[in-house]
């Protein structure tokens, strides 16, 4: 029997009646907004399967804009987030999209910029508020956003890994887990951690190369 967390049998503390169609919706909103950063000015939702069909009765919009707005599961501000991203000017919109063979509750969020720039990430809610991020930036992953995670993209060069193991390795730091996405001459890796990365270890890593992007999920 696979081990198993408090949280995969009773599942998240949350704002909402469903596990799935609020916890894990939230969670996969937030993600994006703490990918793609602040400043955005409107968020385009496409929505696959039951997140289609369900989404205003079960919370899921509300859940989904509190977390572009930087709101957990269990925040009470959810109740609130259209009015609160109204007052802020944030544009958002729930589109139905037929994604194919996906998780039945998958959404795709864009986040949209006012310098024009788009930041562009998908995820299924897969039950008891766990999630599955399985697009970023149209590069295919797998991520359930259980642990501290550097997620970034480099031009294609050599020893940009060995960089990186070599700083957590004097840090003693130990990777849980790393894949390589080779797109085109960009390079995205995911690093993930078993243990919280301080902020100057962080700051190590983002200032001795020439990332294109590097984001810190702890």
């Amino acid at each position: 029997m696979a081990n198993l967390s408090v949280f995969d049998i009773i599942g998240p503390v949350m704002i909402g009646p469903s596990s799935s169609h609020t916890a894990g919706a939230n969670r996969i909103a937030k993600i994006a907004r703490d990918l793609g950063g602040e400043g955005f000015t409107k968020v385009d939702f496409y929505l696959h399967g039951s997140f289609e069909k369900t989404y205003q009765g079960h919370g899921t919009d509300r859940a989904l804009v509190g977390g572009v707005l930087g709101f957990g599961p269990e925040d009470e501000r959810l109740r609130d987030s259209f009015k609160i991203a109204d007052e802020a000017g944030i544009t958002y919109n729930f589109i139905p999209q037929d994604m194919g063979e996906v998780h039945p509750n998958t959404v795709k969020i864009v986040l949209q910029y006012p310098d024009g720039h788009e930041f562009k990430l998908r995820g299924s809610s897969i039950g008891g508020g766990n999630i599955m991020i399985n697009q970023i930036m149209d590069n295919e992953v797998e991520y359930n956003g259980k642990n501290p995670t550097i997620i970034c993209t480099y031009p294609e060069q050599k020893g940009m890994i060995a960089f990186i193991s070599n700083v957590l390795f004097d840090h003693n730091y130990n990777i849980k887990n790393m894949k390589t996405i080779n797109k085109g001459n960009t390079i995205m890796l995911i690093v993930e951690l078993d243990q919280d990365l301080e902020e100057e270890v962080y700051k190590e890593i983002e200032a001795g190369k020439n990332f294109e992007f590097i984001k810190y999920l702890g």
